[in-house]
């Protein structure tokens, strides 16, 4: 059958086409100035992606809604999610070089001297900051790495955000869609001493696992720990976040698998270590944190 592709859907499509067509061949702050522009239109209409980042924002600081500081916030998150996307269009035009220069890491060894050994790692991050630049940077120190992709609509869309990620070095396995063997593809890489990438604080399906996420319960996806669990790699939580026009990435220590215990309370026990780790790294980084979406479980429609 052949794919219904709403009207909606179409207009995305071909915004995100003549974004990698033409950005790249503008000036770099005119272009940034429009999309703080349009971020900042979005924000003043209060649509519901940004009636719920401020929900979310104000579980994560603890201010109430209607606060002016919560508000000044949640327009901060929408210019660093808009900016997001105009650093996608920008990226496949920018050298190696100038990525690896322009991002700030803090813990990078974590990684190094666990490749440098044989052993793979299991980089769990969550929506924060440019995750593809972060991924550029890891292509560009030596590290090609294997990462999922949500399946996007239409499917012209999907591809052209596959064909980017594979330009920037990833390779990338569909959520959906594909073989079905994406655990085990994954899991065949990290034995073979090599980086796997995996978004890591939302997963509201049945196979996501529960942990205690501000305060409240949420799911994250069992994928990284599990791996971990499964393999022997080390998974690693990193956040990433803007530092001025420039990009930063905080690799932390690994999360150790405990010695004891059933494959399903080891896979728990890592989940809510890595989700502890998130904790820190979005309250240090509220502004940068794209979420978008309903993530604690008291929040979703009965």
């Amino acid at each position: 059958m052949s794919e219904k592709v709403s009207f909606g859907d179409r207009v995305v499509a071909a915004g995100f086409a003549a974004g990698w067509k033409l950005v790249p061949l503008l000036p770099e702050r005119p272009t940034a100035a429009v999309f703080r522009f349009l971020a900042d239109r979005v924000w003043s209409r209060r649509g519901k992606s940004v009636r719920r980042l401020e929900s979310n924002l104000a579980r994560v600081t603890g201010l109430e809604p209607g606060n002016r500081e919560l508000s000044e916030l949640t327009r901060a998150g929408m210019r660093s999610y808009f900016r997001y996307f105009h650093e996608v269009f920008r990226l496949p035009s920018m050298s190696s070089e100038e990525i690896v220069r322009r991002t700030h890491v803090i813990g990078a060894e974590h990684i190094h001297d666990n490749l440098a050994a044989g052993r793979g790692v299991v980089l769990a991050l969550p929506h924060m900051g440019n995750w593809d630049a972060a991924g550029a940077w890891l292509v560009g120190v030596g590290h090609p790495f294997t990462t999922v992709a949500e399946r996007l609509r239409p499917e012209s869309l999907f591809r052209r955000y596959v064909a980017f990620r594979e330009g920037l070095g990833m390779e990338v396995l569909p959520l959906t869609g594909g073989d079905g063997h994406n655990f085990g593809t994954l899991a065949s890489r990290l034995r073979k001493g090599r980086a796997v990438c995996l978004p890591a604080e939302r997963d509201l399906t049945k196979s996501g696992i529960e942990v205690r996420f501000f305060g409240a319960t949420t799911k994250v996806p069992a994928g990284p720990p599990l791996l971990a669990v499964q393999t022997g790699a080390a998974l690693l939580p990193a956040v990433v976040y803007f530092v001025g026009d420039e990009w930063g990435i905080h690799i932390h220590e690994e999360v150790p698998v405990p010695e004891e215990g059933t494959r399903q309370e080891k896979v728990a026990f890592l989940a809510q270590r890595m989700t502890e780790v998130f904790e820190k790294g979005i309250s240090e980084h509220p502004e940068d944190w794209h979420m978008l979406q309903r993530l604690w479980l008291e929040d979703l429609p009965r």
